[in-house]
């Protein structure tokens, strides 16, 4: 039976894999299935804690995991100021296409890699389209917007989440990334 309210943050491979009952190697517990949803709670170092839907948890190789993406905004959500895709994806365009032209440059000897580095220095470019529906990435306001075709609205942001309003919480499990978290934002720009 499924835990009232339970949101995956990761699934896991499609293999499946192996699983502990603490981050230790020399207990080993019952293997994960493939692509079972898990919530991540807890990371130390390379081990992750994940919860199943069933209550059940466990320890993994947190590096193995798969990240579920947050479902985009809704259609009928109003649109942010980068409403029109057409000029991101053209920049999107752009980038792809003086990447491109690098790699032919280094594949034909006419580059070695450190001016290959330095002529690819700076460019970011993420597009992922499925269907109808479209993810780009704008470089220059360090954010994700998806778009449906006719237009696009934020979706996630490189900027990290304000500090929480508490200095002595406990440590999330997106804090201990490494890196800053994407935040997603509603499309008026509002945190959730």
């Amino acid at each position: 039976m499924a835990t009232p309210g339970f949101l995956p943050t990761h699934v896991v491979p499609p293999h499946g894999m192996p699983a502990w009952e603490a981050p230790d190697p020399a207990r080993p517990t019952v293997p994960l299935d493939a692509l079972l949803p898990v919530r991540l709670t807890e990371r130390r170092g390379d081990w992750g804690h994940v919860l199943c839907a069933n209550g059940w948890s466990a320890w993994v190789d947190g590096r193995r995991l798969i990240a579920v993406p947050q479902d985009p905004p809704g259609t009928d959500a109003p649109r942010t100021a980068v409403a029109d895709p057409r000029p991101l994806l053209g920049r999107a365009e752009q980038a792809l296409a003086r990447y491109r032209a690098a790699v032919e440059e280094l594949a034909g000897g006419g580059l070695d890699g450190e001016a290959f580095r330095r002529r690819t220095s700076g460019l970011r470019i993420g597009v992922v389209v499925d269907g109808e529906s479209m993810w780009l990435y704008d470089p220059a306001e360090e954010r994700w917007a998806y778009g449906d075709g006719t237009g696009l609205s934020t979706y996630a942001a490189d900027e990290p989440p304000a500090p929480p309003e508490d200095a002595g919480h406990a440590a999330t499990a997106s804090e201990d990334l490494g890196h800053a978290p994407t935040r997603v934002v509603t499309p008026k720009g509002e945190r959730r």
